[in-house]
């Protein structure tokens, strides 16, 4: 019976690449591998079938004789570049993609074991002075570090770790999967190859203690809640071997009892009285640099935006300082006096009569009025 054209069997055309063709050929075995199609024969064939489409034409030499001979260049018996079949070629990579589906990704862990420590994470909480003109500080971090009674290996001083018995020292071991065997990360070992038969007394066999570490963080001008800084390798220790992972400190700022930010521009709230609202005048205001002088212009509302240029923060990334916003909030006088009261009732009824006073006041009543006339 004659053969199917391999291209054809996979799916694919003549000029396909190495990944059009993987991608192919996995599919095929998703779709017919036996423990899918149990007591399938059919199923089986196509699988076996496609099997050797694969193995020929991801090897180059073969494709290259296949191309141009057809089965007769890659068939033994006539003389051909190799035997297609299960014997012939390497599938662990091909394999492993298409058993990490069946079985749940069983080829993690690398060999040797080492493995690279855990990230941590520092809140470091800042005034809003600290934040904006940046500051250095000295933290204490709970983290795992090498053991030094053991140098990191785990084994009581004077003994080595010894080669795992379960997987010999590779670090693997091959499970039977139905049709296939495939390679596991070995269950004793956990992919390091060793076995710790003396454990250390100070680690337990774990190669890391629990410690603090107190370390100087330079922390730049102009930084925000939410920005991280990074100490590179000041994270958890590494394990067999393996680099240590790194620290981020993660800055907050307390509020501020006089300013708010927001990006690089602060604000604030300025009480003036109503005499220096009604009649103008000049106030101090604070800024992170000290006091300033601000003009109030006479007729001032309560709300008013005054900008002081320059007077913001600096971002952390470069560019020009932001500004200081100093919204005006008008206080109504309390506690007066007898004589005070006289004076402002005076002063009302000197105002009776005359709307051009309270623009905002006649405006609004004159709204009210058509209100209640509409309804």
């Amino acid at each position: 019976m004659a053969k199917r054209d391999y291209y054809e069997i996979l799916g694919v055309e003549r000029g396909a690449s190495e990944a059009e063709l993987k991608k192919a050929y996995r599919r095929l075995a998703m779709k017919y591998h036996p423990d899918r199609n149990p007591d399938d024969k059919d199923a089986e064939e196509k699988f076996k079938e496609a099997n050797e489409a694969y193995e020929v034409l991801s090897d180059a030499a073969k494709r290259s004789a296949y191309d141009q001979y057809g089965h007769a260049g890659v068939d033994p018996q006539m003389g051909g570049a190799g035997g297609a079949g299960f014997g012939g070629a390497n599938f662990s990579d091909i394999f492993g993609d298409v058993f990490s589906d069946f079985f749940g990704g069983a080829r993690g862990g690398s060999r040797g074991g080492a493995q690279r420590g855990s990230d941590l994470r520092y809140t470091l909480e800042l005034d809003l002075e600290e934040a904006v003109r940046g500051t250095t500080v000295t933290i204490r971090v709970p983290t795992l570090v090498g053991c030094k009674t053991c140098d990191g290996s785990g084994a009581k001083k004077g003994t080595s770790p010894v080669t795992c018995t379960t997987c010999g020292g590779i670090g693997q071991v091959r499970m039977q999967q139905g049709f296939f065997s495939v390679q596991q990360t070995c269950p004793r070992c956990h992919g390091s190859g060793k076995m710790i038969t003396d454990p250390c007394g100070s680690c337990h066999g774990q190669g890391r203690v629990e410690e603090s570490k107190t370390l100087s963080v330079k922390v730049p001008p102009g930084v925000d809640t939410g920005d991280r800084i990074r100490l590179s390798g000041e994270g958890e220790a590494g394990t067999h071997g393996g680099p240590a992972g790194d620290l981020y400190v993660v800055v907050n700022v307390r509020e501020h009892a006089i300013f708010q930010r927001d990006g690089k521009h602060l604000y604030c709230e300025v009480p003036i009285s109503f005499a220096d609202a009604a009649l103008g005048g000049e106030l101090e205001v604070p800024t992170l640099d000290g006091r300033v002088k601000l003009k109030i212009p006479e007729g001032t509302q309560t709300g008013k935006l005054f900008r002081l240029r320059g007077k913001g923060v600096a971002p952390v990334r470069g560019g020009a300082a932001g500004d200081l916003m100093c919204r005006v909030a008008v206080e109504t006088p309390v506690n007066l006096n007898k004589r005070q009261r006289e004076l402002l009732d005076e002063f009302r009824k000197s105002l009776q009569g005359d709307d051009s006073h309270s623009p905002k006041a006649s405006g609004w009543f004159e709204g009210v009025k058509r209100f209640f006339g509409d309804v």
